[in-house]
C-alpha cells in the first residue's frame, strides 16, 4: 500500500483514484447503480468509492473488483489518474490552490450503422432494420451490441455479460439462443444506441 506524507496527500490521492473510477464508469455509459449492481453493491456504495471516501480503494483486490465491473483492469484505472480534474489545480490570485472541478464535455463519438440482412434478432430487430452503434460505448445487459470479429465480420447480438475470457450474448436464431464468444476472437464490442426501420 502506498505511504503518504500527510492525511491531505492520502485524501487527494483517494479523490484522484475515485475520479478516475468515475471517468471509467462514464466512459462505459453506466450509472453508479448499474456499475454497483454488477458486483452486488448499491449505488451509494459505489458513489463513496468514486468520492474517495472509502479507504479500501487503495487495495489491489478492491481495485480489481471495481474495474472488473466496468470490464476494465486496475491498470486502466491508473492510466486515467493523470487526467483527473482534482490533480489539475493551480495557484489562485491569493497564493492558495483551488481544487474546483472544471467541466469538460465528452468528445462526440462517431456513430456507425449496420443494416440487418436476417431476422436473427427478431422480434427485437428484423431484417432491414438499421442499427446505429457507438464504437466507444460498452453495452448494458439486454442492450443491442455490434461485435467486430478479428476477421473483420460484424455480428449484431443482445449483450448478456462478459468477463476476461468470454462474451455472452443472445441472438443468431429465432429463439435468441445464448452464444459464447471468446474475447480473443473479438476486436470491438459496441453498444447499439438506435434502431431505424428503413
Amino acid at each position: 500500500m502506498a505511504r503518504f506524507s500527510s492525511d491531505d496527500d492520502a485524501g487527494a490521492a483517494g479523490r484522484a483514484l475515485g475520479e478516475a473510477l468515475s471517468a471509467l464508469r462514464r466512459e462505459r455509459g453506466l450509472s453508479q447503480a448499474e456499475a454497483g449492481q454488477r458486483i452486488g453493491m448499491t449505488s451509494q456504495g459505489w458513489g463513496l468509492y468514486e468520492a474517495g471516501k472509502r479507504p479500501g480503494l487503495f487495495r489491489p483486490d478492491v481495485q480489481r473488483r471495481l474495474a472488473g465491473a466496468l470490464d476494465a483492469t486496475p491498470e486502466d484505472l491508473v492510466l486515467l489518474i493523470g487526467s483527473a480534474p482534482a490533480l489539475q489545480a493551480g495557484p489562485s490570485a491569493d497564493g492558495l490552490k483551488s481544487r474546483g472541478r472544471a467541466f469538460e464535455a465528452a468528445p462526440v463519438a462517431e456513430r456507425r450503422r449496420l443494416q440487418l440482412s436476417t431476422d436473427d434478432l427478431a422480434p427485437w430487430a428484423a431484417a432491414g432494420t438499421v442499427l446505429e452503434y457507438l464504437p466507444e460505448r460498452w453495452p448494458r445487459r439486454d442492450q443491442g451490441c455490434v461485435i467486430e470479429m478479428n476477421d473483420g465480420s460484424l455480428r449484431a447480438r443482445l449483450y448478456v455479460r462478459s468477463d476476461d475470457a468470454e462474451l455472452v450474448v443472445r441472438g443468431a436464431g429465432a429463439l435468441l439462443t445464448i452464444e459464447r464468444i471468446q474475447r480473443v476472437q473479438t476486436r470491438m464490442v459496441a453498444a447499439v444506441v438506435a434502431r431505424v426501420d428503413e
